[in-house]
């Protein structure tokens, strides 16, 4: 039995994945008005009430909130690999899926290679055909800086 459930460990890592950067993705339009804090946000959320896996959504909430607390530095390694690109100017789609892979990459016991491959999936998915080697150029460099 144990081994069923370290099988299936990577589909309820990318479950949660997808979820945290949901949240993250959702918290962009919050109304400046009525302010969330991003654990609110995730309670909240359709999706993540609809999950089935409290594994997979506690995974997720450690993700998002994990993002949200570490922001500012997130933001200030992206900012370092754009070079000429504002941080306004990423699209919300990248930028929520950079801060959530380079989360993982600085705070996590996620591999590096994995958070990369995971971001690209998410790029995949939610991004357009462009998103992709985006997000793995950004991630690419900041794997190298981090490793210096």
């Amino acid at each position: 039995m144990g081994g069923k459930k370290k099988g299936n460990k990577p589909g309820i890592r990318r479950v949660g994945r997808t979820l945290a950067f949901q949240v993250l993705y959702a918290s962009h339009f919050v109304d400046a008005d009525n302010p969330m804090d991003i654990g609110s946000l995730f309670d909240i959320n359709p999706l993540v009430k609809e999950e089935e896996s409290e594994t997979a959504c506690e995974f997720a909430r450690d993700l998002a909130l994990g993002v949200d607390a570490q922001r500012a530095k997130l933001d200030e390694i992206i900012q370092a690999q754009t070079q000429h690109w504002k941080i306004e100017r990423i699209a919300i789609v990248e930028l929520s899926i950079l801060r959530l892979s380079l989360y993982e990459m600085m705070f996590t016991d996620i591999p590096v290679k994995a958070a990369i491959n995971e971001a690209i999936e998410l790029s995949k998915t939610f991004g357009d055909e462009k998103s992709r080697s985006f997000v793995n150029g950004i991630l690419d460099g900041a794997a190298k800086k981090l490793k210096q």
